[in-house]
């Protein structure tokens, strides 16, 4: 056999597939409702059982939200890439190690090309951010917020959507990452030093030393959260008490 039988598409499908090239073509927007139940079997001459089928595909993908009522809108745009995501990591146990290889992958190649495409409220509002970093530091849930914000802007300044999404959707590991370190002594402000060096090089359009200085700051955070997690090895006798045997 050159195949095995093709099947027929189920009719389900091809109703949200419909609905999913509207979404994408921009003619159904985030926050839109979409037509009520009633409207689709009129307008795709179908059963109700196949338009409810549909709606419930693309609910499970994160692409609608039901409100009140009953009925749908389409969800952010970002929500589907939050879904895959958060089930990555619960059903595979993503790592921090792998969610820092991650932020190292994403985030330096974001402050050089910020650097470059930054707009003056952009910066402001990283300067806001460090700032408010400052003057959180006795505050946990306002300061790793605010951490967060000068990141996310930063994702926001390389004008590259996909980018924004994906920053946008690893915020809830990055932020119970950041808990991990908030309390080790002196990592608060370890962090706002180097986000100022960060913002410095994005101000002057320096490209290269964005990245490196984001580079710098990743690996630092990084080790920190090695340093917390990591099993500290029991203390040994000292070999001074031991019988006076030193090799």
């Amino acid at each position: 056999m050159i195949g095995s039988p093709i099947e027929r598409r189920k009719v389900y499908a091809q109703i949200a597939e419909r609905l999913l090239a509207q979404i994408g073509a921009g003619h159904l927007r985030p926050g839109d409702p979409l037509p009520t139940e009633r409207q689709l079997t009129q307008s795709f001459r179908v059963g109700r059982s196949s338009v409810r089928e549909a709606l419930r595909i693309l609910e499970s993908q994160g692409l609608i939200k039901p409100v009140e009522s009953g009925s749908f809108v389409v969800a952010d745009a970002s929500t589907p890439l939050h879904h895959s995501l958060d089930l990555l990591l619960a059903l595979q146990g993503g790592t921090l190690r792998e969610l820092f290889e991650v932020r190292k992958i994403l985030e330096a190649e974001s402050a050089a090309l910020a650097a470059t495409r930054r707009t003056e409220s952009e910066m402001s509002a990283m300067a806001d951010a460090i700032e408010e970093m400052e003057e959180s530091l006795q505050a946990q849930e306002r300061y790793i917020e605010a951490d967060l914000r000068f990141h996310l802007t930063i994702a926001a300044a390389t004008r590259n959507r996909m980018t924004l999404h994906m920053m946008q959707a690893i915020r809830a590991p990055l932020q119970r990452a950041l808990g991990s370190i908030y309390h080790i002594p002196g990592s608060p402000q370890r962090s706002i030093d180097q986000h100022t060096q960060i913002l410095q090089a994005i101000r002057l359009g320096d490209a290269a030393g964005a990245r490196q200085r984001m580079r710098e700051h990743l690996a630092r955070v990084e080790g920190d959260i090695d340093n917390v997690l990591s099993p500290q090895p029991a203390p040994g006798p000292d070999p001074v008490h031991m019988g006076g045997l030193r090799g």
